[in-house]
């Protein structure tokens, strides 16, 4: 660790005064900022913890769910509200990380962070939410840019996230054994809007919809509808855990795998 400022503030205002100053960095579960502070690879002059903020709690709003940002991960997936709403959802919180890391990070601080192999930005995405911050309502997708990078400005706070109730919906997951991350996760979800499809872990810009399954599941939603639906390698992660023509077949398996059980729901 190294020298720093620390902040806790009690309103968002006052969060927000503080992240405007100068290389001022948020703490919310801490379960990567902490990491990080500790090999010095980012090093904040000022540390805003939110923790003080009560941004947490599920609740329904007409046909949506509002997650707060401090909301954790393990609250999110024994959430009898996420389960009956949207089933796949409280699977995938169920499965981030250890148990240790679900009681402390938070779905505020993974969307803000944007781990190109991170659970959360999949169903963000493939429910089409919206993520309100202190100023303004951004779109899923207009928000997730790449791999790290969101629309965030360097002093905006998330607030909230709001997702709408999923007809059906599912996630499945290829973890890498020893981090628990994503080498390739699926959410298809099944919406009032249509049926959407959102890989991570497998996508060097981070992650990404799948328009071509999402084109084959609006006219019959089976795994086999989307079994001749190839998934290109060219802008897949290739590294020591798996080659990219390695993921776009795991996005074949994995997407099919989360049809059937959405479906079966």
């Amino acid at each position: 660790m190294y020298d720093f400022a620390y902040a806790k503030p009690t309103s968002v205002a006052e969060a927000v005064k503080a992240m405007g100053g100068e290389d001022a960095k948020a703490l919310a579960g801490g379960q990567t900022f902490i990491p990080v502070l500790k090999q010095r690879l980012n090093k904040p002059a000022t540390v805003v913890d939110l923790g003080k903020l009560g941004l947490t709690g599920i609740k329904v709003e007409g046909s949506a769910l509002v997650i707060g940002a401090m909301t954790r991960h393990a609250d999110i997936a024994a959430s009898k509200e996420v389960t009956t709403h949207i089933p796949g959802l409280a699977e995938q919180a169920s499965w981030i990380g250890d148990i240790s890391v679900r009681h402390r990070g938070t779905m505020g601080g993974s969307l803000a962070n944007n781990d190109p192999a991170a659970c959360y930005p999949s169903a963000v995405l493939a429910l089409g939410g919206t993520i309100k911050t202190d100023r303004r309502e951004i779109k899923a997708d207009d928000y997730f840019q790449g791999m790290f990078t969101t629309a965030l400005e360097p002093d905006e706070l998330i607030v909230s996230i709001t997702l709408p109730f999923a007809k059906q919906s599912a996630y499945e997951k290829f973890r890498n054994p020893a981090s628990r991350y994503a080498m390739v996760g699926v959410f298809v979800a099944k919406t009032a809007a249509g049926v959407r499809v959102a890989v991570t872990g497998a996508g060097q810009n981070g992650v990404f919809r799948h328009t071509a399954m999402e084109a084959a599941l609006a006219k019959s939603f089976t795994p086999d509808a989307i079994a001749g639906v190839a998934t290109p390698a060219g802008d897949l992660n290739s590294d020591i855990h798996g080659s990219a023509e390695y993921r776009a077949h795991l996005v074949g398996v994995m997407a099919k795998r989360a049809v059937a059980k959405a479906a079966a729901r």
